[in-house]
C-alpha cells in the first residue's frame, strides 16, 4: 500500500453561504492528493502525458461525515493499494487540523494511450515503482 499526504488550506471562495466548503470542492481536493501522489511516486501527471499517456476520471465516490470550514488546514491521505493494469484506484480520506475525519471518497482512473484514445496498459516504471509497497 502506497500512502501519500498533502496539506492544503480552505479558500474563502470554496465555502457556501453556510460556511461549509462546498460539496463540489472535495473532488478538486481529490485531484490535488492524487497529482501529489503520483508526483512523490515520480509519475507526474506532466510525465505521464508526455510520455503518451492520459489518466481520465471514471468513477468517482464520496462520503460526507463532517464539513470543513473556511481557513482549515486539510490533510488529504491518499491510498494506492493495488498494483494498476489499465486502471488505477486511489482512495482518500481528508482530516482537519484537529485530526478529526470530515470525508472520505474514491476515484477509479483509465489509462488512454493519446494518440488512439484507446485503454491502455499503465506505464511499466508506474507498476515497478508502485510494487514496492503495494503486494
Amino acid at each position: 500500500m502506497f500512502v501519500h499526504e498533502t496539506t492544503v488550506r480552505v479558500r474563502y471562495a470554496e465555502t457556501d453561504q453556510m460556511g461549509y466548503v462546498y460539496y463540489g470542492n472535495y473532488p478538486q481536493y481529490y485531484e490535488v492528493g492524487r497529482v501529489e501522489t503520483m508526483r512523490a511516486l515520480g509519475m507526474s501527471y506532466k510525465r505521464l502525458e508526455s510520455e503518451g499517456v492520459m489518466l481520465p476520471v471514471s468513477n468517482l465516490t464520496i462520503k460526507y461525515i463532517k464539513p470543513a470550514y473556511y481557513d482549515d488546514l486539510l490533510t488529504i491521505r491518499t491510498t494506492i493499494s493495488t498494483i494498476p493494469n489499465i486502471k488505477i484506484d486511489f482512495s482518500y480520506e481528508i482530516f482537519n487540523e484537529k485530526g478529526i475525519l470530515l470525508n472520505i471518497g474514491t476515484t477509479t482512473l483509465v489509462f488512454v494511450d493519446i494518440k488512439t484514445g484507446k485503454i491502455s496498459k499503465a506505464p511499466s516504471a508506474m507498476i515497478e515503482e508502485l510494487s514496492k509497497y503495494v503486494n
